[in-house]
């Protein structure tokens, strides 16, 4: 079990829970907040994300990740605007956030 905020995942069970209410991700959306909560307080790249969840050593469109967070950030409640779990580091990658911050910038 891998618990960061108060998101947990179970990656032997492929479950994800914010606070005490199951959060239902399809496998991708799943392996993407696996990717970013097992790393948490780390920056994870673009392309280590595509290698990883789609096992792709090419980028068959920059969307792919967008599309993906943007359902996981709603599942989540995250606010798209003014996220505090997943955030947007600039030129590297994405971060999942191992406090809530009221004001991170994306």
């Amino acid at each position: 079990m891998i618990e960061v905020q108060d998101v947990r995942l179970d990656p032997a069970s492929r479950r994800a829970w914010r606070g005490g209410r199951e959060i239902q991700l399809s496998r991708k959306e799943f392996d993407l907040v696996h990717a970013l909560i097992s790393r948490a307080g780390s920056v994870v790249t673009r392309d280590e994300l595509m290698r990883e969840v789609w096992n792709a050593t090419f980028w068959t469109s920059s969307k792919t990740i967008d599309v993906h967070l943007g359902w996981v950030r709603r599942k989540l409640g995250d606010d798209t605007r003014h996220p505090t779990l997943i955030t947007t580091v600039r030129g590297q990658g994405l971060r999942f956030e191992t406090e809530p911050r009221s004001s991170v910038k994306a």
